[in-house]
């Protein structure tokens, strides 16, 4: 049997190479942390509902048949992860999605477990 030589100075700089292009420390936490999110189908659920039109939480409560208190605190949950927004309508907060990345997200979900 032939022993094949390997260049460990070619694979140190490659493997180098590919460590200088993940991202740092604090950015794989926070994506990490985003992801978490989304691994809850209550906050998926009010995702989509925003996704087809911007609500207020009585307006989702009766969508999703669940009360209104659970519905707020998954919505501050949401929030608190810039995933979505609000707008005050007079007394009633309008929520929607926080920007057009919410939308991809979701679409890419989508798309990834239907193939």
């Amino acid at each position: 049997m032939v022993k094949k030589k390997s260049d460990n100075g070619q694979s140190d700089k490659r493997f180098q190479d590919i460590l200088n292009k993940l991202p740092d420390e604090d950015e794989l936490f926070d994506l990490a942390e985003l992801f978490k999110i989304f691994g809850d189908s209550t906050r998926i659920k009010i995702l989509f509902v925003l996704l087809e039109s911007d609500m207020a939480v009585n307006d989702i409560a009766n969508v999703l048949k669940m009360t209104q208190s659970a519905i707020s605190h998954q919505l501050r949950i949401l929030k608190t992860n810039g995933l979505v927004k609000y707008t005050r309508n007079g007394k009633s907060l309008i929520y929607s999605l926080a920007d057009g990345h919410v939308t991809t997200i979701l679409s890419q979900g989508i798309e990834h477990i239907s193939e």
